[in-house]
């Protein structure tokens, strides 16, 4: 996706009418200076997206490739409502602490208010995951990819209920496709080597 970047600079002058040209009745008025499009918040967050998941697929350097893919996470769990990435926060705090069903209500809240929130979307599959509702999970890792389909940790989760479930192949295709998008995920290459010797005849 290829957006306008900065502000255009404009520059007018002012015509100034001939009496030959005043007689012919011309209008030489200024004429008002077109305005100049902004980016939105959204736009401007999915032009650094793109820039980023660039440089992570070419980065062959460890630290920088860890400082990337923070940066795209830091992205992603912002959005146009200080509000809801608050509650965010706040939902993951609950997660943390093992409050699962405080983390779902608010996750439940965020979602009915802002549906276009991905990030809020996987943090309820993350949940959905921990307590072992992985239906539940998988059909919030589709939105999450519906609406950022390049979501590595929503496909690396997908993976993971994958082989929970033993759909090996399911799950080899959802770890390959994350690593597709970031290539320095430990994870899940060790789950596709796992992976790959649990298939292995004996």
């Amino acid at each position: 996706m290829t957006l306008r970047r900065g502000l255009l600079v404009l520059s007018a002058a002012l015509l100034f009418a001939s009496g030959a040209e005043a007689q012919s009745g011309r209008d030489d008025s200024p004429q008002p200076i077109p305005a100049v499009a902004r980016l939105k918040p959204a736009e401007i967050r999915a032009e650094q997206l793109d820039k980023l998941f660039a440089r992570l697929i070419k980065s062959a350097d460890d630290a920088e490739a860890q400082r990337i893919e923070q940066s795209i996470w830091s992205l992603w769990m912002t959005s146009d409502s200080p509000t809801a990435d608050a509650l965010l926060a706040q939902a993951m705090k609950a997660s943390a602490a093992n409050e699962t069903a405080a983390a779902l209500s608010i996750l439940d809240n965020v979602i009915e208010v802002h549906p276009d929130y991905a990030e809020a979307w996987n943090k309820r599959a993350t949940v959905y995951f921990i307590i072992g509702r992985y239906n539940d999970s998988l059909s919030d890792i589709d939105k999450v990819l519906e609406l950022e389909p390049r979501h590595f940790g929503a496909l690396s989760g997908r993976g993971m209920i994958k082989r929970q479930q033993g759909d090996l192949g399911a799950a080899r295709a959802a770890f390959e496709e994350a690593l597709g998008f970031n290539p320095h995920m430990d994870g899940a290459k060790r789950a596709l080597e796992e992976i790959e010797s649990e298939e292995r005849p004996i």
